[in-house]
């Protein structure tokens, strides 16, 4: 019994290392999606200049061409007028008027010809700024490319070591014995995670009623009808997909599970199901990059497993607000979300507060 008791306890100290690493791994892997994500936008975007500048290019240089056979025209028009000359034009005309009439057109001709010339010097030195900040362009392309390229084997090379750290500790959980301390262990985390929440709630609540010298109120009055309470019913899914595991539930180990898993595509966007605050945007053991929002009157809804979290702790989030991207961190074996909603830190079932049966596919 004591050798047995001794080993349960390097398993647990074997799994709480592992645990660390593996926070370590799914943090740098989350770092570098965000990353891989923020150049491939700029690269999309610098790719969309780029081609805005290159057809801007190609119009002005039709416009160009264009300008150019007009002032070829008038140059031929005015060469044969200049072939005589305005006096000898003025001379040769027997009517007065008629001869004015001539020395306005050379007057027309002549100013036309000077506009002319001058609006294509400067489109030429327009088509030499575009040709230049083309070439700007390509550079930063080509320097934006070889960035994503490295970003791509860092991102490899975290998922490497996700692998590794996730074969050790699946190795050190294989009876349902350890399974079921391990999830009980993730379980007491998030409780205290919970606890630890709910009493800095409390003591904001109590410092902000002494503020304003008011009484303090208590955590849950009973004649508060919470926005949140009268959603029931109406909610939207969090995130589109499969349902893979149900509220009570017994996962493998045999534990009813306190919310339901949704199988998901990997960076699904995962939206609130209600306005609120964020109160947590970490990692935590076994649900890995975990947001819990805040909906007032004791009610939180929980989100886990996610690649990345979009929103920090104290911003306030809207309904159907994209909050982060769906993904496998915690130790999940494909993109899953884990979602919770609790009330005075109790787990209730999420399924009747949604409108629809099933998430969207």
């Amino acid at each position: 019994m004591a050798q047995m008791a001794a080993q349960n306890s390097r398993d647990a100290i074997a799994r709480e290392r592992l645990t660390g690493q593996l926070r370590t791994a799914e943090l740098s892997l989350s770092r570098q999606r965000a990353a891989l994500a923020q150049t491939e936008q700029a690269l999309a975007e610098q790719n969309q200049h780029r081609s805005a500048l290159a057809s801007e290019r190609a119009q002005m240089a039709h416009e160009l061409e264009m300008a150019r056979a007009g002032l070829a025209d008038e140059i031929r028009g005015a060469y044969l007028l200049d072939r005589q000359g305005p006096l000898q034009l003025l001379l040769n005309q027997k009517n007065p008027l008629a001869g004015a009439r001539l020395l306005a057109y050379y007057g027309y001709f002549s100013r036309a010809g000077a506009a002319r010339i001058a609006r294509i010097t400067a489109d030429v030195q327009q088509l030499d700024t575009l040709d230049v900040q083309l070439a700007q362009q390509q550079t930063a392309l080509a320097s934006l490319q070889s960035q994503q390229q490295s970003e791509l084997q860092q991102l490899a090379a975290a998922r490497g070591q996700r692998q590794r750290v996730l074969v050790s500790l699946t190795s050190r959980v294989q009876s349902r014995e350890q399974q079921l301390s391990a999830l009980q262990s993730q379980q007491a985390a998030l409780e205290r995670l919970l606890e630890r929440l709910r009493a800095q709630a409390l003591q904001q609540q109590s410092m902000q009623a002494r503020a304003r010298a008011l009484p303090i109120p208590s955590p849950e009055p009973q004649d508060f009808a919470s926005v949140f309470g009268r959603l029931r019913g109406q909610l939207d899914w969090p995130v589109q997909g499969r349902v893979a595991a149900m509220y009570g539930q017994r996962s493998g180990s045999g534990v009813p599970w306190d919310g339901m898993l949704i199988d998901t595509a990997r960076d699904s966007p995962v939206r609130a199901v209600a306005a609120g605050r964020v109160v947590y945007a970490d990692w935590l053991p076994g649900l890995g990059l975990l947001m819990i929002v805040d909906h007032g009157a004791g009610y939180l809804s929980l989100y886990g497993h996610n690649d990345r979290l979009y929103r920090t702790v104290g911003a306030q989030v809207m309904a159907g607000e994209v909050i982060a991207a769906a993904g496998d961190t915690g130790g999940r074996p494909s993109p899953q979300l884990y979602f919770e909603i609790r009330r005075d830190g109790r787990p209730v079932d999420p399924a009747p507060w949604f409108r629809a049966h099933a998430p969207a596919p």
